[in-house]
């Protein structure tokens, strides 16, 4: 069979070859890499050669005066590992389009490096796996500037008109540490999770607060309200029981019935109460919760207090004193829809998550690095819920 000869012009052809071939069975091992690599650098930088001398060029017989000016060395890290380019200039150009056309970063491998950060990798640890795609470890340096083309995605998402397409809606703040000068700092992110008709739940923003005050509370919630979140079909809004929350909810959302979350009611109740009697106080506060209807609840509640309040009246009263909005819930005719929107545990079951991947970071650097990963956490929570944020995780070369 007669062979074909071919002249191989471009990298993506190379790539082609490459692939045939192993199609084929060649096993090319690692040491095509650095060969790959000074092909590679020989390409791009004679296509920036070329890109100066038609600058040049062009400015013949116009007034404009320009000459060349050295060059500099920059990073190109492709498939075949981290490559050093010298890119030509002038006083007044520089072919950076040359770099852009290349792509500085293949995509192949900025997914991999934000998967691996979405993962709770560490930076060390993700160019440390990326070892074996690239022939040599990314520094971390290189995964945090990859990892900050998440912004623009966080930043429309913080953006984005809203709709009024829930049934109920949770609130909660729940506290992460992040670096400082000073040590870790700890500070609340204030969360707001819907809960649409057909029972799905969906992350519909958060913020990264001072604390959880009335005026950081209110602050976020007009932002949601302006935003298109005014409260219309909203049946009822789930809450931890924070002061400042409290607070705020009227001056934004005055209309709608609250319910407080059993489960922080719950914790409350048996802090106040003797470890010996902790199951005893526990089952008769699931008789309230659990009852068929709001009547029987409210029965329910009058034993409780009868039985308990001679021993523990600080429980007891920490019931009684917010029952009518624990017992919102029975507006719903069905244990399965009052557990829906009963307590906010659909927020703090995200947070897990938030805290098993971020585990192996620490705490988190700065504010950004904080809203990055909360992001993408909370976007791939919504995904795997059925409900997919319009704006995808990609890197525009």
């Amino acid at each position: 069979m007669p062979q074909r000869a071919a002249t191989i012009e471009s990298l993506p052809m190379a790539f082609e070859v490459v692939k045939e071939m192993q199609a084929g069975g060649l096993d090319w091992g690692e040491g095509y890499r650095p060969l790959g690599r000074r092909a590679l650098a020989e390409i791009v930088e004679d296509r920036m050669a070329e890109a100066v001398d038609r600058w040049l060029d062009g400015l013949d017989g116009s007034a404009v005066r320009d000459r060349r000016n050295g060059s500099y060395r920059r990073c190109l890290l492709s498939e075949l590992g981290d490559i050093e380019i010298n890119v030509p200039r002038t006083r007044r150009f520089c072919p950076t389009g040359v770099l852009r056309s290349y792509a500085r970063r293949a995509p192949e491998i900025d997914r991999a490096i934000l998967a691996g950060f979405v993962l709770g990798l560490s930076t060390r640890k993700v160019g440390e796996v990326l070892l074996t795609l690239l022939g040599r470890p990314v520094s971390a340096s290189t995964v945090s500037r990859v990892a900050r083309t998440l912004d623009t995605a966080v930043a429309a998402f913080h953006r984005r008109p809203l709709k009024n397409a829930y049934k109920a809606l949770m609130l909660d703040g729940v506290v992460l540490a992040r670096k400082t000068g000073a040590g870790a700092l700890r500070r609340p992110v204030l969360v707001a999770l819907g809960v649409r008709p057909d029972g799905r739940k969906e992350i519909v923003d958060f913020r990264l607060a001072a604390s959880e005050s009335a005026a950081e509370w209110e602050r976020f919630l007009t932002g949601l309200y302006r935003r298109g979140l005014t409260g219309e079909g909203l049946e009822t809004i789930c809450v931890d029981g924070g002061q400042g929350l409290l607070a705020a909810l009227p001056v934004v959302y005055h209309a709608i019935p609250v319910q407080r979350c059993w489960a922080h009611k719950m914790r409350n109740i048996l802090n106040k109460v003797r470890e010996a009697d902790r199951d005893a106080v526990k089952a008769d506060v699931h008789a309230v919760m659990n009852a068929d209807n709001r009547r029987k609840a409210e029965s329910a509640a009058r034993r409780f207090a009868d039985r308990w309040e001679p021993v523990y009246p600080k429980a007891v009263a920490c019931l009684r004193n917010d029952l009518d909005e624990l017992l919102t819930c029975f507006r719903y005719k069905t244990l399965a829809e009052r557990k829906q929107v009963r307590t906010t545990n659909a927020i703090e079951r995200r947070f897990r998550e938030v805290r098993r991947r971020t585990r192996p970071m620490g705490t988190f650097q700065d504010r950004t690095s904080m809203d990055r990963i909360l992001f993408a956490i909370f976007t791939h929570e919504n995904k795997r819920q059925g409900i997919a944020t319009p704006f995808p995780l990609t890197h525009n070369n």
